[in-house]
């Protein structure tokens, strides 16, 4: 795709972290931005809303259509993608990126948690494939998933399933589609972070010294710039890292994305990459 002049992109989330840093990516080259994310006024402890990061896209050089979704509610999921159509007249990439993380084994997770997790990393992803196709079809669009590639060592499942179960779901409905919609020439991708990033979620999960040891949101919005603009040369596989997604564009330099510059030599991997 040489240009996002009049091309949209639907995103779930994106209010703030990972999510906010594409949609001001891809604004800056002048896609339509829609947002649905639950935020809508500002929250105590967390920053962003749609309506700030609206206001982002916009100085940044893209369109905005902010939507205030709960991602678990297919009505609203459902709703937003009509609206999105009707508001810029298509679909051309679909990102979901609204998700829960939770870091508890078996034991220590409630019900409720688990059906949480389930919602916004599986449920919520299936319904937005499922009601984008008709517009992806139309456009030959992209959908980018923001899950993991699938690592079968039990270290992961022992320390805590229910969110690895929730997140593989993500990744194997990826799969799936890709084979559904491949005649449709729909391309599908899935993009996770090899190294922690510093979002608010693992700034409440990990604090400070959390924090300290990841690299900023912006190393993803790279990757999926790159995803989006060159998808020929990234079509031969769905799984991808954010980082070997820029060594295959020629980026060396990974200090630059440390969100501790003094720290860039002790950042630590995300989970999913590698082994225990």
């Amino acid at each position: 795709m040489t240009s996002w002049q009049g091309k949209t992109i639907f995103m779930t989330g994106g209010s703030r972290g990972i999510g906010r840093a594409i949609a001001l990516k891809m604004a800056a080259q002048g896609a339509n931005i829609v947002i649905a994310a639950k935020t809508a006024s500002p929250h105590p402890r967390l920053a962003g809303t749609v309506h700030s990061v609206a206001e982002e896209v916009r100085a940044a050089g893209g369109r905005c259509l902010p939507l205030v979704v709960d991602a678990r509610d297919e009505a609203q999921l459902v709703n937003a993608v009509a609206e999105a159509v009707e508001f810029f007249g298509g679909i051309d990439v679909l990102i979901n990126n609204a998700g829960f993380l939770g870091l508890t084994p078996i034991a220590d997770t409630s019900t409720k948690t688990y059906d949480l997790m389930q919602a916004l990393n599986t449920r919520s992803p299936f319904i937005t494939m499922r009601e984008c196709l008709p517009h992806l079809q139309a456009s030959r669009g992209a959908v980018l998933n923001l899950c993991p590639p699938i690592n079968l060592d039990p270290g992961w499942m022992g320390a805590f399933a229910p969110y690895t179960v929730s997140k593989y779901g993500m990744t194997l409905l990826s799969m799936g589609y890709a084979e559904e919609t491949r005649r449709h020439g729909i391309q599908v991708a899935t993009l996770w972070p090899k190294t922690i990033i510093a979002t608010d979620a693992v700034g409440a999960k990990m604090g400070d010294v959390g924090l300290s040891l990841s690299r900023k949101a912006d190393i993803m919005a790279d990757a999926a710039e790159l995803l989006l603009n060159q998808r020929d040369r990234f079509q031969h596989q769905l799984s991808w890292l954010d980082e070997g997604v820029l060594r295959a564009n020629g980026v060396t330099d990974f200090d630059q994305y440390a969100f501790d510059p003094a720290k860039a030599d002790q950042i630590q991997r995300d989970f999913y990459i590698g082994t225990f």
